[in-house]
């Protein structure tokens, strides 16, 4: 196999090893072989196209032709000109695609189902970056590079998995970008014949420098590989999502971890349509108020709610008695079956509150507090059947006036309010409940002021910003939606002295004709809940045009008209506008469902809040890992070069010199002998004495080696040529010598250095069945036929040329042979 046959393999290996990290994204592996397939047959379009041969440019834009035709193919072809060509059917497709992936990615808890618009964008992905490492490790031949879109691809798929990725997945990717460096190591070295040892004294047992080289790069790159995927954040598990369930299944341990699950209901109600999450059915004849509970925040630091770290137990069978509740409040028991969706991956079971007995499979585990099942080891609601029997707690408005004071420890936990919170919320709070005899009756005021009394009005397209001072902008302005009445009204009871927490979970839902409850992805919801000993926690509904309002709430309490009624809220000019936000804006037809759209209150001050989605966050630090490593190639390449010519000789030196004037302002003439042009490095940048000396020592030791039948040494060439840097830099203005150090003239080099192996490449394919590719001819006496060099810039081009002939290396001279010092 040749060296860019092996190359050509290697890239593909590559890309593969680095699109396993996006495995555990879906459910399903089978893309990746469709993938591989694909990828296969466009590394060997590119293989076909380098062995005509054509252009570079040409040939990276026949493989990204032959990818848009395999994609046609597999995506379009109903919308292709004979099922094959793209139109402009076709681009609307993909168009199409592409968005419905991108809503995907949002909208779907990992694994997410394999779905044709995310295939297109793991498939398409790995063609493009498969597309990338070959042009530039094969077509170009510069592997190093291609560790940047090799990056790219684990990057996205570990940043995206928790936990950073899997270990396997890292090891796979590092060895397939290691696989690539070696596979060019050995083509370099194998176009100069067979390696027999160190170059210079002290070398021998050393592994060669391009060898050394690649292992540095290799280094580097592995460490961005780590060190990436870290900061990246990691997409939620879904719905409603919680971390840190409990840490093994057994005993009394393990904790559930403080969590943000509106984030993700955000999510869940700006989606296009209403996708089912759940069906149930239940033996309820009246199924308004079987609201499906997740998780219960009570955790409120004045800006946003969230749940607080509990320890977790093994699932108790039946489960314990809600506490507060009395037997001498009515309940009646419930059966209900629920199937969640394939689609619908929750790490909480939702349930009607209170549960009494659970039947479920799979490892869950018990948090007592909330009463709420979370999934252990990954355990998740995907495609999960259970049944559960619970309570519909039905309490009279009378058994709740009358309720005793809840036990000192409930009150003393769930009252608390934080010192941050603004004075105006408890005063308004108190104003609303004036006249009220009891608990019971400010919680029924609080509940009618914002449902129908105090001309709060639903709308999911509020602006209403965060902070501390969130509550008072949504009571000011008196717009919003579930998540703001829900966290305002808990809020304020709280300054009164009642206990309250907030719910998140589902509304009833919509009945079939079969007989079964449809829940959407639309029902999810949130809602306050207040603690009335004797009751227990108990639900209320301030949010107007969502859900139902209890039986126990209505038309017992006073109503805020009259005396009673709040005065309005002082202005507050100097406060900060921060309140709730809606996030993106919300389609006229979603307005008109009455959709909920939830977010958290005040999610600047805790990280939540509709952020950038998990894939525009990976394209942004790849971005910006590219726009900080791009600018300092160029002196990075400067300085290697530098240093690689200080070791090589007279020539090597001498280049390195004329490169130096050329970084400091002053272009190489190729037509000048190398007196003249050490004499105009000297005039036109005003070398002192020693730097001056330095550039004639300089030239007079080129000569000696290009034209002396037996060259003498004059001089260090290395030292002569820093010396003649130094003075450049002496006299150079302050831009310029900032140009040479961040933007060196000199680095055109390497796209002169491209072209030239561009048009080298027929005539090396000529020459090939006669010998090595690039090998010259031989002639007689052992040596070999090179044109005579004219002058020490023989291989500078000229101006105006993209192209440079190379120093000769070897030069025929009296019938034998004499090396002689390549730069």
């Amino acid at each position: 196999m040749s060296g860019q046959a092996r190359l050509a393999v290697c890239s593909v290996v590559a890309t593969l090893a680095a699109a396993c990290a996006l495995l555990p994204l879906v459910d399903r592996p089978g893309w990746i072989v469709q993938a591989a397939l694909l990828l296969s047959i466009q590394t060997a379009v590119g293989a076909l196209a380098r062995r005509v041969p054509l252009r570079r440019w040409l040939t990276v834009a026949l493989q990204a032709l032959a990818a848009l035709l395999l994609l046609t193919l597999v995506f379009a072809q109903q919308q292709a000109v004979g099922g094959l060509l793209p139109g402009p059917d076709v681009f609307r497709e993909f168009g199409q695609l592409l968005q419905e992936g991108a809503d995907d990615v949002g909208r779907y808890a990992i694994p997410a189902p394999t779905t044709q618009s995310l295939r297109l964008l793991l498939v398409g992905g790995v063609l493009a970056v498969g597309l990338a490492v070959d042009a530039l490790a094969v077509t170009f031949r510069s592997a190093a590079p291609a560790g940047l879109p090799l990056l790219a691809l684990y990057s996205i798929g570990a940043g995206l998995g928790r936990g950073g990725g899997h270990w396997l997945w890292f090891l796979a990717a590092a060895a397939g970008y290691l696989l690539l460096l070696l596979a060019e190591g050995r083509d370099r070295l194998t176009r100069w014949g067979r390696v027999l040892g160190g170059g210079r004294p002290g070398d021998a047992g050393r592994p060669p420098a391009a060898v050394r080289t690649g292992r540095r790069i290799g280094a580097v790159a592995l460490g961005i590989a780590l060190a990436v995927p870290a900061a990246l954040p990691s997409i939620d598990e879904g719905l409603l999502q919680a971390h840190g369930a409990g840490d093994g299944p057994g005993g009394d341990g393990g904790t559930i971890s403080a969590v943000n699950p509106l984030v993700s209901l955000q999510n869940s109600l700006n989606q296009p349509e209403n996708r089912e999450v759940l069906r149930y059915r239940t033996s309820s004849d009246n199924t308004q108020d079987l609201y499906l509970r997740i998780v219960a925040l009570d955790w409120f630091d004045g800006s946003s709610w969230r749940a607080s770290e509990r320890r977790v137990t093994d699932v108790p069978d039946p489960l314990p008695t809600p506490a507060g509740l009395s037997p001498a409040v009515r309940t009646d028991p419930v059966n209900t079956s629920v199937a969640a969706a394939g689609t619908y991956g929750q790490t909480y079971l939702p349930m009607p509150y209170p549960a009494e007995r659970v039947l479920v499979g799979g490892q869950w585990r018990y948090e007592p507090e909330g009463r709420a099942l979370v999934g252990d080891h990954g355990q998740s609601t995907r495609g999960l059947r259970y049944q559960v029997s619970s309570l519909l707690v039905e309490p009279t408005a009378a058994q709740l006036a009358t309720a005793p004071a809840p036990p000192e420890q409930l009150l003393r936990a769930y009252t608390r309010v934080p010192a941050s919170l603004p004075g105006v919320v408890a005063q308004t709070a108190r104003t609303v409940t004036a006249g009220a005899a009891n608990a019971y009756q400010q919680a029924v005021k609080l509940q009618d002021w914002f449902s129908a009394n105090g001309g709060f009005r639903y709308d999911t397209q509020v602006q209403t910003g965060g902070g501390s001072n969130a509550i008072v902008r949504f009571l000011e302005e008196k717009q919003g939606f579930c998540v703001h009445f829900a966290f305002s009204m808990a809020a304020m009871a709280r300054t009164l002295g009642i206990p309250a927490r907030v719910a998140v979970g589902f509304t009833p839902g919509t009945p079939q004709p079969d007989g079964s409850v449809s829940v959407g992805s639309k029902d999810a919801h949130a809602w306050p809940e207040l603690y009335f000993e004797g009751a227990g926690w108990t639900r209320f509904e301030p949010t107007p045009t969502r859900g139902s309002q209890p039986e126990y709430s209505l038309g017992r309490a006073p109503t805020t008209d009259g005396p009673g009624a709040p005065a309005p809220l002082p202005s507050h000019a100097g406060a900060p506008s921060a309140a709730p936000s809606a996030g993106d804006a919300c389609p006229p037809q979603e307005r008109r469902l009455g959709a909920c759209r939830a977010q958290v209150l005040g999610a600047d001050a805790d990280g939540g809040g509709g952020g950038p989605l998990p894939l525009t966050t990976a394209v942004v630090v790849a971005a910006a890992l590219a726009a900080l490593v791009l600018p300092v190639v160029p002196p990075l390449w400067r300085r290697r070069v530098r240093a690689r010519r200080l070791r090589r000789g007279t020539l090597a030196a001498w280049r390195e010199m004329t490169d130096s004037a050329w970084d400091y302002g002053i272009p190489p003439d190729e037509s000048r002998t190398p007196r003249n042009t050490a004499a105009r490095i000297v005039r036109t940048a005003g070398l002192d004495a020693a730097a001056a000396e330095a550039a004639v020592r300089l030239a007079t030791a080129v000569e000696q080696t290009l034209y002396a039948p037996d060259p003498r040494p004059v001089g260090d060439p290395a030292a002569d040529a820093e010396r003649v840097r130094a003075g450049l830099h002496a006299t150079a203005p302050r831009s310029v010598r900032l140009r040479a150090a961040l933007a060196p003239r000199s680095a055109a080099r390497l796209r002169w250095g491209l072209a030239a192996r561009l048009a080298t490449v027929p005539a090396r394919l000529r020459r090939a069945p006669s010998g090595a590719l690039g090998a010259p001819p031989a002639v007689a006496g052992g040596g070999t036929a090179r044109p005579a060099p004219t002058g020490p810039q023989v291989d500078a081009p000229p101006h105006g040329s993209g192209a440079q002939p190379r120093v000769p290396r070897l030069r025929v001279r009296r019938g034998c042979s004499r090396s002689s010092p390549r730069p």
